[in-house]
């Protein structure tokens, strides 16, 4: 993490432990004891704008199916060559989603696909690139693998003339070339970040009291993360209790205990869990239902930036989850087979973004993912068959 903020230790999940982080320009009121103390906030007022605009960000949330067509043109498919799309953790809801995208649009484009999973470590994910570059690729996509854990194979990649491009590998969207990134495929994260906290500081009318759950080991997390403790705290009434730094690879078990924690030390002053991936309310779903909790109960909980099946079941059936701030992961994982074709034909990246929608009960997908209208799939198909 950055010296944006500092670290207090809070228990052990994984390797890596983890942290509760306090980002000291960021949270209101002082907090003691490793992030604790609960605060007194007085009552919420309807003129503070923070509500005002957060209701007015949800109400025009909804982008039209036109978004969700993709590029309006592009080079034509490149000759055939195998790829390889390295997952950094294939049991990830979100990975798995993007990946089955890129199978569709690979057999579709007429390449060959092989897929390696990083096994949810930064060793498992070097040796798959170090894997992938020994077979000669046409092309590497990442797939939940932060770029910069790989600086030392991207430099061997650009120098072998391998062209990479990845899904949530670095920051923002877009070529990264610093990062050794021809594109990377996502969502705009401060346009995930503020739909949650919008969420929360709405569906609370200002009283949002949240929990967030985010893995600095991943940049795009942490930076989410940070992005949503900011927009919470610019609600008068609203705060930021604590923010757990809890590897995603063991979340499902790790935020057990952390939930049972929270709970124990702020009791019903916990009002919204905000996740950055949905393997964190799996954990605080036992953790809530331990402590007697009902799924319609507080805590709401809300992930950023993903939308897999378990996520939706949950909101479903009304299960521990109200809502989720989704990007169009199937959409994506053609996507980033149209940017891997534009990086082999020396063409740059499209600047396609795709938005993000938010999913709650109302309009829960019946799917395993958020599938818009748009019709991208054709367009990707007249694009390559020029």
């Amino acid at each position: 993490m950055s010296a944006d903020g500092a670290f207090a230790h809070a228990g052990g999940s994984g390797d890596r432990g983890v942290r509760c982080i306090i980002f000291g320009f960021l949270l209101v009121g002082a907090m003691a004891s490793g992030c604790g103390g609960a605060s007194n906030t007085p009552a919420a007022s309807s003129a503070d704008p923070a509500v005002r605009q957060a209701r007015a960000d949800l109400a025009r949330a909804t982008p039209p199916p036109s978004a969700y067509r993709g590029p309006s043109g592009g080079p034509a498919a490149e000759p055939r060559a195998p790829v390889v799309f390295i997952a950094a953790d294939l049991t990830d809801g979100g990975i798995a989603a993007v990946a089955r995208g890129v199978q569709q649009a690979a057999g579709a484009i007429g390449w060959p696909l092989q897929i390696l999973d990083g096994q949810a470590t930064v060793e498992g994910e070097q040796h798959a690139v170090r894997s992938a570059l020994r077979s000669r690729p046409g092309g590497i996509i990442l797939g939940g693998v932060d770029a910069r854990t790989q600086r030392a194979a991207l430099r061997e990649a650009r120098a072998q003339g391998v062209p990479v491009v990845g899904w949530h590998a670095a920051v923002r969207p877009g070529p990264d070339p610093g990062a050794g990134l021809a594109a990377n495929v996502s969502s705009e994260p401060a346009a995930v970040a503020r739909l949650a906290a919008d969420y929360a500081i709405a569906d609370s009318n200002g009283y949002a009291k949240v929990a967030l759950f985010t893995d600095s080991e991943y940049s795009i997390d942490a930076y989410t993360a940070r992005l949503m403790a900011s927009d919470i705290n610019r609600c008068r009434h609203c705060s930021t209790l604590q923010v757990f730094d809890s590897p995603t690879s063991t979340a499902s078990i790790g935020a057990v205990s952390l939930v049972a924690s929270l709970l124990q030390h702020y009791g019903n002053g916990v009002g919204y869990l905000l996740a950055v991936n949905g393997s964190y309310i799996t954990g605080a779903s036992t953790a809530l239902a331990g402590a007697g909790r009902r799924g319609d109960q507080r805590p709401y909980s809300i992930v950023a930036g993903q939308g897999d099946e378990s996520e939706f079941a949950r909101i479903r059936a009304d299960e521990y989850q109200k809502a989720s701030v989704a990007e169009p992961l199937n959409l994506e994982g053609w996507q980033l087979i149209d940017e891997l074709n534009r990086a082999r034909a020396g063409q740059p990246a499209s600047g396609y973004v795709p938005p993000p929608a938010v999913i709650t009960r109302a309009d829960v997908p019946s799917g395993a993912v958020f599938e818009p209208p748009g019709g991208y799939r054709e367009n990707y198909l007249r694009i390559w068959r020029r």
